[in-house]
């Protein structure tokens, strides 16, 4: 029993002793930026109500840690300059950080083209090549979430950018900053806080979300804990799985063995290669289903084949007909040999039962590898698996669980990866976000601006805040079939309303096949082009391309005004051709538009329209054809001049 005591009053000892520890909070570290020409807050945790001094530059300044053991101080603004050593001293202990400089601090935020690392960009070996003209360092905050606001992150150092340490750099961010060194001289931080296919609704405070008309009922449905976000995320999915009679799909293997077409109603479109994550089945870890029904002529029939399902090593069984046919694990067992007789003429059903991804086992479920390993081949004809056609649906039969990632609930993001980091003082906010929130577009009308306004409250510092439009990606839809992300592009257009904001527009260096172009240089440049312009006021008159101000219809035409088209039109054709607009009568009927520059100004008209209504430019998923620019350089950001209802209206984040 004294042993025992003996033990607990040791373990209470040491862990008071740890809970004693002097210690400044991230990002504060070693070879870090400091804002420079702003008050410069500092903080960390002591010994409750112990005295704190803490060194900087040519100040020192004094206070006491407070009950729960938070000091906090704050220096006066100082001037760009370095290296200087920051020092943080208790009644026992001393912190010294290394290589600190004062210069240009940015926050580089939003999904995976912010996140986007520069081995992967189209100019990672030029500009590998000339690091070392720049000081440039970076800060990483960990991928984390919380359904409470966290008082520090994870970890994290402040890295110099070289040879061996760019490839992890944020693309878009390492471009601008390059910029900013090379016109101010200084010495330029990147706060990297990204993650890959976050929603817009994750990065807001519940707080935030309250004082919104729009997000307060969310926000009041807020889960106080994971097991009810866990069951917010399966009543969602149960949604929309529930066949017309409200019941969830028969998953019974017998059943689904029996040939009826019907046995698949009430599955979800599945378009591989892909994670579930990103196709309608978010965070779920577990078995699942997939179908997919293929036409067989009868002269393949006899014939052996071959079927390639993709790398995904979960345990699986296949079926063909009804028919067991293989089953394993592992990578290598996904490229099948099958004997002639394998498939009927005509119509054959494909079901495959896989238990989710063992490495990498962030994959879960899904077929992962490329798009050219989904196939099946007769002969050298190789018909292509991949893509639209399959359908999916969980196994709840099988153990699963769901795991806790950036889209489980609204907040989550900013509770462990922003509000840790306030006050760090930041010149801006770069941000590239929106193809996560395209399905709801109408409402980042509302959610873009309260995030941009409740971070600028958060910080107490009213300060910039540039983002980059969506560049080209996906289908090509006209006006009469509507767009996703031409709204979501409007919505971000409209948040230009906002004081102190800019945007990049992209949609003519994007990629309609990858939604992760790799051309970050020039998204990088036109960020940069905003804030030399605006924040730093160097003598630039044309910072952004051609931007959609009035239109007056004349009898058969529109005559279409702009801002910002500097010294004149330039027409990205061979011919001289405009592209990229439609218009519209009163009947709303699209036809795509002749146009043509009539000085300042664009005139645009389709003999079918009489009288014409409406305009767009742009007004599709990946308007590559949209070729004005102006004679700097920067392209027309896409517009329509109607308030039609659109395709996204009423959408709401739940």
């Amino acid at each position: 029993m004294k042993t025992s005591i003996s033990i607990s009053i040791f373990l209470i000892l040491s862990l008071q002793s740890l809970q004693a520890q002097l210690s400044i909070a991230k990002p504060f570290g070693s070879h870090m930026v400091l804002q420079r020409n702003k008050p410069l807050p500092v903080w960390g945790w002591a010994t409750k109500n112990e005295n704190i001094e803490v060194k900087f530059n040519q100040y020192t300044l004094q206070t006491k840690s407070d009950a729960n053991g938070k000091w906090h101080v704050q220096f006066p603004a100082m001037k760009e300059g370095g290296p200087f050593q920051l020092e943080v001293k208790s009644n026992k202990e001393i912190l010294q950080l290394e290589d600190v400089m004062l210069g240009e601090v940015w926050l580089c935020s939003g999904q995976s083209n912010m996140e986007f690392n520069m081995r992967d960009a189209f100019h990672y070996n030029t500009a590998s090549a000339t690091v070392k003209q720049y000081d440039i360092r970076q800060f990483l905050v960990p991928s984390e979430v919380g359904l409470q606001p966290k008082d520090s992150i994870a970890g994290g150092d402040w890295v110099l950018a070289s040879n061996e340490t760019l490839g992890n750099y944020t693309a878009v961010g390492y471009s601008f900053a390059k910029e900013l060194a090379s016109q101010l001289h200084v010495t330029v931080g990147l706060i990297k806080d990204a993650w890959g296919g976050s929603q817009i609704e994750g990065w807001i405070s519940k707080d935030a979300m309250m004082d919104s008309e729009e997000l307060k009922p969310y926000a009041n449905s807020f889960p106080e804990n994971w097991d009810q976000a866990d069951a917010q995320l399966l009543k969602k999915l149960q949604k929309k799985l529930s066949t017309k009679n409200n019941q969830l799909p028969n998953t019974d293997l017998n059943y689904l063995l029996s040939n009826d077409s019907t046995a698949f109603d009430g599955w979800l479109a599945y378009a591989p290669p892909s994670q579930w994550d990103w196709q309608g089945i978010w965070a779920f870890r577990g078995a699942g289903f997939f179908e997919r029904t293929l036409t067989v002529d009868m002269i393949e029939v006899s014939k052996p084949s071959t079927l390639s399902l993709g790398d995904n090593d979960g345990a699986f069984q296949l079926y063909i007909n009804g028919k067991l046919i293989k089953e394993g694990q592992g990578k290598n067992s996904r490229l099948f040999q099958l004997p002639a007789n394998t498939w009927k003429q005509g119509r054959n059903i494909l079901l495959i039962h896989q238990d989710k991804q063992v490495d990498p086992a962030w994959f879960g479920n899904g077929f992962s590898g490329e798009a050219n390993t989904l196939f099946l081949k007769f002969d050298g004809y190789a018909q292509s698996l991949s893509g639209n056609g399959w359908k999916m649906v969980p196994d709840f039969k099988s153990p699963w669980n769901y795991i806790h990632a950036q889209n489980n609930a609204g907040a989550i993001i900013y509770n462990a990866m922003i509000h840790p980091i306030i006050p760090f003082a930041i010149q801006g906010v770069l941000w590239y976000q929106g193809e996560s929130n395209a399905e709801r577009a109408y409402q980042y009308r509302k959610s873009f601006p309260l995030l941009i306004e409740s971070w600028r409250k958060e910080w107490k510092d009213d300060f910039p805040f540039y983002f980059v439009q969506l560049a080209s990606y996906g289908k090509f839809p006209n006006s009469n079939q509507g767009s996703e992300w031409a709204e979501l592009r409007e919505a971000q257009s409209l948040t230009l309303s906002l004081a102190k904001t800019g945007m990049a527009v992209t949609t003519d260096i994007g990629n309609p096949e990858n939604v992760h172009p790799r051309n970050k240089e020039d998204v990088g440049k036109r960020l940069a082009a905003n804030a030399l312009a605006n924040t730093y006021h160097m003598p630039i008159t044309i910072f952004c391309g051609p931007t959609y101000r009035s239109v007056v219809f004349k009898q058969t035409i529109a005559e279409i005004s702009f801002d910002h088209v500097g010294l004149g039109w330039f027409v990205k054709d061979q011919y001289g051709y405009i592209k990229g607009f439609e218009i519209a009568g009163a009947d709303k009927k699209f036809y795509y538009a002749q146009a043509k520059i009539e000085g300042d100004k664009i005139i645009v008209w389709n003999d079918k329209v009489i009288e014409p209504k409406s305009v767009r430019y742009g007004w599709t998923d990946s308007p590559v054809d949209a070729n004005l620019f102006n004679q700097e350089g920067f392209p027309a950001a896409p517009f329509r001049t109607d308030q039609w209802k659109g395709i996204t209206e009423g959408k709401k984040f739940e």
